[in-house]
């Protein structure tokens, strides 16, 4: 099976999240996610319709579509089966199946979809497994958010010392002041 992309998308074929498993232009997918909702019958019971290049095999969800399309010689079997695993994906992610809860976590959505297809081919993943692997953390993160922290940490220092000078510097310039003040008085009375 060769999958070409995974798209979320409205009935009338926008495309919310879209993600491309192999070289595909942006024009090209629009215009396959606009194309498809043309191609449908909504009389029949299929979860798949064909054209001359390629298949779409979809499931329908509230108000949107989880749309894969694959190359016509896939096996549709594991396309479904595929269909299946991304559509139960998308509930872990998003409360709920709206347009704007789906933008809203589109990186999370994309990630996941990483990790159920490489270079067009499924992965022998299930749902836990694709939950742990989106939520490991790299040793490098780990270094960079300890980093962050102490910088973050060194500043703070530093911004209380440089204020604790200033605070220090103006009771001094305020007593100096007042003393200028005083002076100033008794000799121009």
């Amino acid at each position: 099976m060769v999958l070409l992309a995974a798209a979320v998308c409205t009935k009338a074929g926008k495309a919310i999240v879209s993600r491309q498993f192999v070289e595909m232009t942006r024009t090209r997918i629009e215009g396959l996610l606009a194309a498809f909702p043309k191609l449908m019958n909504t009389g029949k019971q299929h979860t798949f319709v064909e054209t001359e290049s390629v298949r779409y095999v979809y499931q329908p969800m509230e108000k949107l579509y989880m749309v894969l399309i694959t190359t016509k010689n896939s096996n549709i079997l594991e396309d479904l089966e595929t269909l299946r695993l991304f559509s139960r994906v998308i509930p872990e992610y998003c409360r709920a199946l709206e347009e704007n809860e789906i933008s809203e976590h589109c990186f999370d959505l994309i990630f996941a979809f990483d990790e159920i297809v490489a270079l067009g081919y499924r992965e022998n993943v299930n749902l836990a497994q694709i939950r742990t692997f989106t939520e490991m953390d790299s040793h490098e993160e780990k270094v960079f958010r300890a980093v962050r922290e102490t910088q973050e940490r060194e500043a703070k220092a530093e911004m209380r010392r440089k204020a604790k000078e200033l605070q220090q510097a103006q009771s001094a310039g305020i007593t100096s002041m007042s003393h200028c003040t005083w002076l100033l008085l008794y000799f121009n009375p």
